[in-house]
């Protein structure tokens, strides 16, 4: 039995297509995404504000459906509206265990669903991380995929994907010891929990 085609390709989207062309053009790659379709995406290491602009891009590049949370206070205005097309949502970090509670019932509603965090929080020598990325994804049954973005390599990878175990701790320092292996923007801002790992 022949097979016809009508030999067009497959139209990659604009947006898809400007993310790719910003990436190559800057010397970035991106990807690959493993096969998964619900988890928490844990990104870092956060030390630049252009940690958020490289995570979006890459999310156009990889045409993946992830909601990035990033602060409320930054959706005022037009602005509001570009995060809104680039898939964030604005959460208010005050309320942690609210967010946690919504979150994990909204994995529980969804057959597929990528939910991003900066768990490091700031961009300025945290010394603890907000957890709830990790409470959420234990409690929700799902993965934590890790999105490490390296400023030497210049790569924005997801190389690591941890199953919430019966051991926090054991877990956290798992996780940042992955951070730690990238070079972030700026070092002298790590976050304690990374900065006591980094350069092992």
């Amino acid at each position: 039995m022949s097979h016809h085609t009508d030999g067009r390709k497959r139209r990659v989207p604009l947006g898809q297509r400007v993310a790719q062309t910003l990436l190559r053009l800057t010397g970035w790659r991106a990807g690959p995404f493993p096969d998964i379709d619900r988890a928490v995406i844990a990104g870092g290491p956060h030390t630049s504000n252009w940690d958020g602009v490289l995570a979006l891009v890459s999310r156009s590049a990889l045409q993946q459906d992830v909601n990035v949370m990033i602060k409320h206070s930054l959706f005022k205005g037009p602005l509001g509206w570009l995060l809104r097309k680039l898939g964030a949502m604005p959460i208010e970090r005050g309320k942690a265990g609210g967010m946690v509670e919504q979150t994990v019932a909204q994995f529980r509603q969804r057959d597929k669903l990528l939910i991003a965090v900066t768990p490091e929080g700031t961009r300025s020598n945290a010394e603890q991380w907000k957890l709830g990325f990790y409470h959420i994804a234990k409690q929700a049954n799902v993965p934590i995929i890790l999105a490490l973005a390296d400023y030497k390599a210049k790569t924005f990878s997801f190389p690591v994907v941890i199953y919430p175990s019966d051991d926090m701790e054991a877990d956290l320092q798992q996780i940042y010891a992955h951070f730690a292996s990238a070079t972030p923007k700026h070092p002298s801002k790590l976050s304690g929990p990374v900065r006591a790992h980094y350069g092992e």
